[in-house]
């Protein structure tokens, strides 16, 4: 071959090696798929009440497997002590120094207090990022048509309760598809007839939205009214239980239901909330996009008080933690938190670091490259996929209920006063303060306040710098 027949081949195999390199190049180039994120929203649920927990009495194999397989936080908390100023909390990113509602409020014949209609939420965010949007379950933060309503609050679809005092019932008259009025036939609080479970009815509007929405991004808050009272399980849910523990029946009163066999039933609502999480994983399974997809299930406070027949002593639903619901002692706002993404959070994962429901605006933002605005959480994507370390900070609840309460929490240590409404306490004065060390002494027994002075000095400073006075909620 002559030289310049060879120069021509020399080029033409030269620009098919670049052709060939360059394709891997374009590949690798494609932008990851933006998550579907899955927030499972209990009620009541408490920080010992699952098996990855501690728990032994109940049975919950779908949210321990999530744990074995995700991540599992071991200092989560809730932004509240109670159900509605819990919710806004979560969705605005702000904590109860901040947040419009600040406490549970009635309104008459059917709602609570609605978010104010500048509010902008989660859902806002994720809706700009192109995603579907969704609250199932329970909302409790503006009646139907309200400017707190869950339409005007970024959600393409609601489907459950609007009324949080309506989802006191698993067998209502109605529930709400939008604003639309969906009536439930066959029930009958007056005469306890009881056909239409409410349960059943979310869960498959849940399934539904993830078939439907499997092509693009979505967001669902599953805020399920489980396990609240009243006590009414299914008896295909009860079943599992029958004759495990001693009873004695729950006759009813103040408003709650009676119950033959009331730890059973207590037991089988936990369980029915946990196949719950499993049925919404077969569905994403099913759908194709569980891969794709993260699900953090949590709670809104910590257990009930032992009404209505509720025995939490029995079931050690705080794992030994001080308070109950109402309450920021630890057993009234440290809750579960477990986060599962396959392929992205390493699998029986435990993190220490202390972190609340006040993250999660940020850290779904973070997630789906959604524009979020600043907020009072931190993004906790590079502890849960990286496992970053959070800087110490403070946490911090101003609760109104309940006579008026404070904490606030730094590193290990942790400040507590209630009552403030009976001693008109002002927000700088250090009267009432406990502290407690929260590393040596998780259960808050015993108050190291007279010792260190100065910490006390230091957070309550935190807490009067924190606080933003609220006509609608004072805190005194």
């Amino acid at each position: 071959m002559s030289e310049r027949a060879f120069v021509p081949l020399l080029l033409a195999l030269a620009a098919m090696l670049v052709g060939c390199s360059a394709a891997p190049a374009r590949e690798a180039a494609t932008p990851r798929r933006a998550p579907n994120i899955v927030l499972v929203f209990a009620d009541d649920l408490g920080y010992g009440e699952l098996g990855c927990y501690g728990q032994r009495k109940i049975a919950t194999p779908n949210i321990d497997r999530l744990a074995r397989e995700g991540a599992r936080f071991t200092q989560f908390y809730s932004a509240a002590p109670v159900c509605a100023p819990s919710r806004s909390a979560l969705l605005t990113g702000q904590h109860l120094g901040h947040t419009p509602i600040r406490d549970n409020s009635e309104v008459q014949p059917e709602g609570q207090g609605p978010l104010p209609a500048a509010t902008r939420t989660i859902a806002h965010d994720l809706k700009a990022a192109g995603y579907a949007t969704a609250c199932i379950g329970k909302w409790g933060l503006g009646f139907v048509g309200s400017s707190g309503d869950p339409n005007a609050m970024g959600f393409d679809l609601f489907y459950g309760y609007n009324c949080q005092r309506q989802a006191h019932n698993f067998y209502p008259t109605h529930l709400w598809h939008n604003t639309e009025r969906v009536a439930l036939q066959g029930n009958d609080p007056k005469s306890r007839a009881e056909t239409a479970y409410a349960p059943d009815f979310m869960l498959a509007e849940a399934k539904s939205f993830i078939e439907m929405n499997a092509s693009k991004p979505f967001f669902l808050m599953y805020a399920s009214p489980l396990p609240h009272l009243a006590l009414q399980p299914t008896p295909a849910d009860l079943k599992p239980y029958d004759l495990k523990f001693d009873e004695t029946p729950y006759v009813g009163g103040k408003g709650y239901l009676p119950h033959l066999t009331p730890r059973a039933a207590y037991a089988a609502m936990i369980s029915r909330l946990d196949a719950e999480v499993g049925a919404i994983r077969a569905a994403l399974e099913k759908a194709g996009v569980a891969d794709d997809t993260i699900i953090i299930v949590t709670s809104d406070n910590g257990p009930t008080h032992d009404v209505g027949g509720v025995d939490t002593v029995f079931f050690d639903s705080t794992a030994g933690l001080r308070g109950r619901k109402g309450s920021v002692w630890e057993g009234g706002i440290r809750v579960p938190c477990v986060v599962w993404w396959p392929q992205h959070i390493a699998a029986g994962a435990t993190i220490d670091d202390p972190a609340w429901t006040v993250d999660l605006r940020a850290t779904f933002g973070a997630l789906a490259d959604a524009p979020t605005p600043p907020s009072d959480g931190r993004d906790l994507a590079g502890l849960l996929l990286d496992g970053d370390q959070l800087p110490t900070r403070a946490l911090y609840w101003p609760f109104p209920g309940y006579g008026g309460q404070e904490a606030v929490r730094e590193g290990d240590w942790k400040i507590v006063r209630t009552g403030l409404r009976q001693r008109k306490t002002a927000a700088a004065d250090l009267e009432g303060w406990q502290l407690f060390d929260l590393a040596r002494d998780p259960n808050e027994t015993t108050d190291l306040s007279a010792a260190h002075p100065e910490i006390v000095a230091r957070l309550a400073g935190i807490a009067s710098n924190s606080y933003e006075p609220s006509a609608r909620f004072p805190l005194r």
